[in-house]
């Protein structure tokens, strides 16, 4: 995964008035921590970090205090309205070093004829990766499950150097039958004789 680097500021004003002035400012205040470190307070540039975190799970390179610091995002705050990042949580990481994240599961293939239907249980798998090499997400086959089948997080062929670090039996997709609509339309018929 590529390294994707940001301009940081030191920040030393807090509270909902200063997060407003680095947001008019296109500035979004951010919080860096990790490796039993005080907290660092700085804030981003906006459009960039937007730009980043369309990336899943990205690694993002930040000069602080004049120091290089590998981060990548726990916790995304966005405007419910407008969409717009308020705040951001960055989690310190180092080469080399293994951590925990979701990865989003895409799925591929026909199920078997009979109108049957996929239930995502889970969209997401919580895997163990290098923080330098974690992977975008993980592609499952789904061609000819029928109604009952149903697919664990410890059936998923995982990228090589992650591991699974969830419940191995968690069932993250499951094949339902389709509803049948008979008998809202033979209760139909029903009330029309009665009529």
């Amino acid at each position: 995964m590529a390294e994707i680097k940001l301009a940081t500021q030191p920040r030393s004003e807090f509270g909902k008035g200063a997060a407003r002035r680095a947001r008019r400012d296109n500035q979004v205040p951010a919080v860096v921590y990790g490796h039993g470190a005080e907290p660092v307070h700085v804030t981003l540039p906006a459009h960039e970090l937007l730009l980043a975190l369309r990336t899943p799970n990205v690694l993002i390179g930040l000069e602080i205090d004049g120091k290089n610091a590998l981060v990548i995002p726990k916790a995304v705050q966005r405007n419910p309205l407008k969409g717009d990042i308020e705040h951001v949580d960055l989690l310190t990481v180092k080469r080399g070093e293994k951590v925990n994240v979701e990865i989003a599961v895409h799925v591929e293939g026909e199920l078997a004829p009979g109108g049957n239907l996929l239930e995502y249980v889970q969209n997401t798998l919580l895997v163990e990766a290098e923080a330098t090499h974690i992977p975008e997400s993980v592609t499952v086959s789904v061609a000819g499950l029928d109604a009952g089948d149903s697919i664990l997080a410890k059936d998923i062929p995982l990228p090589s150097g992650s591991v699974l670090a969830g419940d191995e039996d968690a069932v993250v997709l499951q094949v339902v039958s389709a509803q049948a609509e008979e008998p809202a339309a033979e209760a139909a018929e029903a009330e029309g004789t009665e009529a």
